[in-house]
């Protein structure tokens, strides 16, 4: 029987955690209920706990407050899309109501996981029950009654796992969207796995991580053993890819062989493991995405690397902000070269890397908040998903940060075009999100698989149209697809269309959908630039 936690019990419930959670990640990215191939909710927690499990790995703290504090500010910068910064303000919450404590008693843990619901509500600006919020609440809730009578963790961790399972299965009929697809919430169904995971730890079960295992590495190339006595390239890039598809692999590992060298590419039933030295490595990230859904990224400028001792200590050591050369500087997030490009000749400081499928996490956003030399720094998101990610900057720099909450790439583009640095911050503020709110943003992609949504029947395969996320059509025919797409935004009277086309679209097809989409809008100004965006055949602004 366990009567309390101490620092280190309680890494070893957030260590087992995070192995469990990276375990059944692809069931929970699977609960997905759009048929847009964006289901990254398990990846996003897994990776967002996976950080404090990673800093507890190295060092457990004796005390159930500093190994909290720990665990608290390795989620937090590490926190990815919303599910990932939800979770993240959960162990905020909780680590700052041990923060004093050596141990704790279920009692104790009970409030200490109030006080994390609390922060996550408080943080969401629209809080919608069905959700990863209702399912921490209720168990939350449970956990108080619980502990007024129950002083074993394992009997009490039980029962709130079973409340919170309850709550789980209840949510496909709280949220609409859940119900017309038939699946419970992703986000809560991560959440009740943590607890899981806590569970077994109390009772004496270690949790081995299934991907990246000490057995898989002894049998595998280790992507650390190479010598690169000359270098041609700049960049080294590794990732690991879930296979979600049956693609063919050898093109992509032809594609490696035509850019870069000192190629290791492990290829097995569940991952693509890639190590590749080249100069394009948002080419190469691109072409990853046809396979599925990455779990790990990591992108370094050998030319700028120093010997691995000297990488440590400044990990180690905190970074000095840029000082300030001006009164304003821009972040923004986006995927693909083109994308990049339209942003550089906009004058933006700082770009981050990320979009659908590939939410960076806030220490990717602040680590360029941080490089742009300026007072006051604007963050353009450009995802409804990385918004709340952005929103922690704040909290972990001296820079001011005001975060505009474009939701689209085009929104942040045509903010940007509005930037006058003579304007007072408030103004500013203001002309960005009325910029932001005039473009009107359609999407052109494809079915990943066969699902329901808006009572409509869609098929893997089939094209899709969106506007403002919301579904225009499905159909096998693009002729179709262009007609819906034309029609939703006539509505707007635009005067001006820009159509962002994608990495899967060569020139030829991207002009022939210009010209088809312009004959059929009339009295527009229409232009067709390349985006190359992964996911989007499309990206459409019209304003």
């Amino acid at each position: 029987m366990i009567n309390s936690i101490s620092g280190i019990e309680f890494s070893k419930m957030v260590i087992n955690a995070s192995a469990l959670i990276n375990n059944k990640k692809q069931a929970i990215n699977d609960l997905n209920v759009f048929p847009v191939p964006d289901g990254d909710t398990g990846t996003n927690m897994s990776l967002t706990i996976g950080a404090g499990a990673a800093e507890l790995l190295k060092n457990a703290p004796e005390s159930i407050g500093a190994a909290s504090s720990v665990t608290a500010n390795a989620l937090l910068r590490g926190a990815r899309g919303n599910s990932g910064v939800i979770l993240s303000l959960l162990f905020r919450g909780i680590g700052k109501y041990f923060k004093e404590m050596d141990t704790a008693t279920t009692k104790d843990f009970a409030e200490a996981l109030q006080k994390g619901v609390r922060a996550a509500y408080k943080a969401v600006m629209k809080p919608t029950e069905g959700t990863i919020l209702t399912v921490a609440r209720l168990s939350g809730d449970e956990a108080v009654r619980l502990s007024e009578t129950v002083e074993d963790f394992d009997e009490f961790l039980v029962g709130v796992i079973s409340v919170g399972e309850e709550a789980l299965a209840n949510t496909i009929h709280q949220n609409p969207v859940l119900e017309k697809a038939g699946v419970i919430d992703a986000g809560g169904k991560g959440f009740i796995v943590i607890l899981q995971g806590m569970l077994e730890a109390i009772r004496g079960n270690t949790i081995e991580s299934e991907t990246g295992s000490e057995a898989e590495t002894k049998e595998k190339a280790s992507f650390s053993d190479f010598d690169n006595e000359e270098i041609n390239f700049s960049y080294c890039t590794e990732f690991i890819v879930n296979k979600e598809n049956s693609n063919p692999t050898e093109p992509l590992r032809e594609y490696l062989m035509s850019i870069g060298d000192s190629i290791v590419m492990v290829d097995d039933d569940e991952i693509i493991k890639v190590h590749v030295h080249t100069n394009e490595p948002g080419n190469v990230l691109t072409r990853a995405l046809t396979y599925g859904s990455f779990v790990s990224v990591k992108i370094e400028n050998m030319l700028n690397q120093h010997t691995e001792m000297i990488e440590k200590e400044n990990a180690s050591a905190p970074q000095k902000p840029a000082a300030p050369e001006k009164k304003y500087g821009t972040v923004a997030v986006c995927a693909g070269d083109g994308m990049m490009a339209v942003f550089k000749d906009l004058g933006v400081d700082n770009l981050v890397t990320g979009g659908q499928t590939m939410n960076p996490s806030t220490e990717d956003i602040l680590a360029a908040v941080d490089r742009t030399p300026a007072e006051i720094v604007f963050v353009f998101p450009n995802n409804k998903n990385i918004i709340m990610a952005a929103e922690q900057c704040a909290r972990l720099t001296e820079k001011k940060v005001i975060v505009i909450p474009t939701k689209t790439v085009p929104q942040g583009i045509s903010a940007l075009i509005s930037f006058d640095p003579d304007q007072e911050e408030d103004i500013l503020t203001g002309m960005f999100k009325d910029a932001a709110k005039a473009v009107h943003t359609a999407l052109v992609t494809y079915a990943a698989r066969d699902s329901v949504f808006d009572d409509k029947n869609i098929s893997a395969g089939e094209y899709l149209a969106l506007l403002e996320g919301a579904l225009l059509c499905n159909s096998t025919e693009l002729d179709e697809v262009i007609d819906k797409v034309s029609e939703a935004l006539g509505q707007f009277d635009p005067e001006l269309v820009t159509i962002f086309y994608g990495s899967d679209i060569d020139e030829d097809n991207a002009n022939s959908f210009g010209a088809a989409l312009e004959s059929r809008m009339g009295n527009v100004d229409l232009s067709v630039v390349y985006g190359g965006q992964p996911v989007y055949y499309y990206t459409i602004s019209a304003e």
